[in-house]
């Protein structure tokens, strides 16, 4: 490709995409992976993902549906995990004709790239069931193939695009020029795509459109139809599929977790068009309902996507790598090999118990693909070698110790690489301040520097003393390391940059909406464990970190940094005179006036805390409908008080319809998409 054609100019100037970051010569060389994405700036990322969405949705792609996803989207992700892009609805391009409000919302459709993404969504769906007084057994799944067509909504009377999820055009006028309802049922069954035969559009179609999209396209505009896009209606290969009426597999979570691979592929090939996937949904609508949805997509509904671009290569090296952690980790080293996008040169093995197992060392054939979040993985040891296991740790040549799978160096404290490591991490985390990457750690490492606190109390003779110059570098240094000091700084992301293991931005975030910086050293498990996304396993993991580094933390803190404390939940709101706030409730039963999640975060927005036991330090048990006697008696026993939904209700003083409304967790005529 040398430069956009007229056709893809025109999509963008419909979308209102422009270039303004970006050279139309950069875009062109990113699309012929002459530059790799990681040189892109922020901007410049999402700008080409915009571009590269609006010429797919337009019918003129300039890079493969695969390579936006692995490659583009998922370097988003894994830069910005919030950017406003990942949570907005994809939007259709424009098309001639006036937008119009459309029926019902149209979401998008949450994408997992990994089996074990897929059972983890799954196995939420447990707790989702126990809220609504249903066993495990009974949750019903339904799967249907991911179209890859043209998305539209079709109330009976109109059909329109989905435009960018709220407003849309009226395409109606495809009807009228014959096109087709696929599967059972007639017009006025809501979402679906517009899709043609494979087997038609390889026969016929291939060699005056570039791919379906592009004929799919062809079928939407205004303007007079080709005429073979005529024909291909009239023959009835083109069709306008609603979800509702695709082929389906259906069962319990069990029953699809064991033929997994089997369900996926029959259902992937149940249709004669272009599929990109599958959908996995929660077919119980008491589930659904409890579940909702947030602004991007419905919870009750999953779009899996394999990743199928895959590459051999011989193993040149298997190199040992020590982290923050101590872990010393396998990296296999490779020639530079193209993959999604990207050109790769190494990838991880995860643990010294995975090369022994598969047999990777020098000269071993294996068999890369990338993950959805965009970090290549060995799939496929294709012909073994002997692996080199290392004795020493390569950093400080301690003696390595098993822990499992994992080789560690338990020199935590003077290993050159868990030092250096940490150290940086602590820097990178904070993102307000510059000059300290690897060379200027490994430099002040060499010198004697262990600790971040021994960094803040340099002064420039001593980094002159370390030969960082006589004059700008040692005052750059400093400057910097006051910038770090009295600039901003969010109390998660100093609390995140000690490198606590489970404790990563979103969660310290989390975290200090619930508790002060100040207090958290003194959270016990079940305190913990009342955040959500604290299971058992984390809380335990965090309250140890939180020992470990508790005295770094406070000779930290007291040189003054300017940190901003994150409104706490209970504040700006009704919570200071609320009569829970500061209580430890437990909810039990099935609750009538909503689901049990929904009190649960109405509870913590008026200053509650919130456990799923009941312990020595519960104040309230809260019991709906079909309740055991275990929890009850344990209340008793346990002096916590004991009422019904009702007088809970009545306690707070909160009329429950209307807390529903204030929460927004329920959107009601919302439908998805699976684009």
């Amino acid at each position: 490709m040398k430069s956009l054609s007229t056709a893809q100019k025109q999509i963008l100037a419909r979308a209102d995409v422009k270039l303004s970051t970006l050279t139309e010569q950069q875009v062109i060389k990113l699309v012929n992976r002459e530059s790799d994405v990681e040189h892109l700036s922020d901007d410049q990322l999402v700008e080409f993902i915009k571009i590269a969405n609006a010429t797919y949705r337009g019918g003129n792609r300039i890079i493969p549906d695969e390579e936006y996803d692995f490659t583009y989207l998922a370097e988003l992700r894994n830069r910005n995990p919030h950017h406003p892009y990942l949570s907005s609805v994809e939007p259709e391009s424009a098309f001639e004709g006036k937008t119009v409000e459309l029926p019902v919302q149209m979401l998008s459709t949450e994408k997992k790239h990994s089996k074990d993404d897929v059972k983890k969504w799954l196995a939420g769906i447990k707790k989702e069931a126990a809220d609504v007084g249903l066993e495990f057994d009974q949750v019903r799944l339904r799967v249907t193939p991911k179209l890859d067509g043209f998305a539209a909504y079709d109330d009976g009377q109109h059909l329109y695009t989905r435009g960018d999820g709220r407003r849309g055009t009226d395409i109606t006028r495809v009807f009228e020029r014959g096109l087709c309802i696929g599967g059972k049922g007639g017009r006025g069954q809501g979402a679906g795509e517009i899709v043609i035969s494979d087997s038609y559009f390889a026969i016929h179609l291939a060699s005056k459109f570039e791919n379906t999209r592009n004929f799919q396209a062809s079928i939407i505009r205004e303007k007079d139809l080709d005429p073979l896009t005529e024909q291909a209606i009239s023959n009835k290969a083109a069709v306008f599929f609603p979800f509702a009426a695709l082929p389906s597999w259906e069962g319990s979570i069990d029953e699809f977790l064991s033929k997994f691979d089997e369900v996926a592929h029959e259902v992937r090939n149940s249709v004669g068009y272009d599929v990109d996937g599958i959908i996995i949904e929660v077919a119980n609508e008491d589930i659904r309902r409890n579940m909702g949805a947030s602004r991007h997509h419905h919870r009750w509904q999953l779009a899996y996507k394999e990743n199928l671009e895959r590459a051999k290569v011989i193993v040149l090296n298997v190199r040992p790598q020590t982290s923050r952690s101590g872990r010393v980790n396998p990296v296999a080293e490779f020639e530079p090999t193209r993959l999604s996008g990207a050109t790769l040169r190494n990838v991880t093995a995860h643990h010294y118990g995975m090369v022994i197992q598969k047999g990777i060392g020098p000269g071993a054939e294996i068999e890369l693909i990338r993950s959805g979040l965009d970090i290549p993985k060995i799939e496929n040891v294709l012909i073994k070698a002997e692996p080199k296991i290392p004795e020493l740790c390569p950093s400080c040549q301690t003696r390595l110790i098993w822990e499992k799978d994992y080789l560690i160096c338990p020199n935590t404290s003077d290993c050159p690489a868990q030092i250096e490591n940490t150290l940086e991490h602590f820097f990178k985390t904070l993102r307000n301040i510059d000059g300290f990457g690897s060379q200027t750690i490994k430099k002040l490492y060499a010198n004697g520097i262990k600790t971040v606190h021994e960094v803040y109390l340099l002064d420039k003779d001593k980094l002159i003393q370390m030969g960082f110059g006589e004059k700008k570098t040692p005052q750059n240094l400093l400057d910097q390391l006051q910038r770090s000091r009295t600039e901003p700084l969010e109390d998660w992301r100093f609390l995140a940059a000690f490198g606590i293991y489970h404790m990563g931005l979103g969660m310290c975030e989390r975290l200090l909406q619930h508790y002060r910086l100040a207090d958290v050293f003194d959270l016990t498990m079940d305190e913990l464990e009342s955040v959500e996304g604290f299971a058992e396993v984390a809380a335990k993991a965090v309250v140890e970190g939180l020992h470990r580094i508790k005295n770094r933390f406070w000779n930290l803190y007291h040189l003054g940094f300017n940190i901003q404390n994150t409104q706490l939940i209970t504040e700006g709101l009704e919570s200071k005179n609320s009569p829970i706030a500061g209580k430890l409730i437990v909810f039990t039963g099935a609750m009538k006036s909503g689901s049990r999640e929904d009190l649960k975060s109405q509870a913590k927005a008026l200053g509650a805390h919130i456990a799923s036991s009941v312990t020595g330090k519960t104040d309230i048990l809260v019991i709906g409908e079909n309740v055991g006697t275990i929890k009850m008696n344990d209340a008793k026993e346990k002096g916590a008080e004991i009422i019904t939904e009702d007088d809970y209700l009545a306690l707070i003083s909160k009329n429950p319809e209307k807390l529903m409304n204030d929460l927004d967790l329920h959107p009601d005529n919302q439908l998805s998409l699976f684009k």
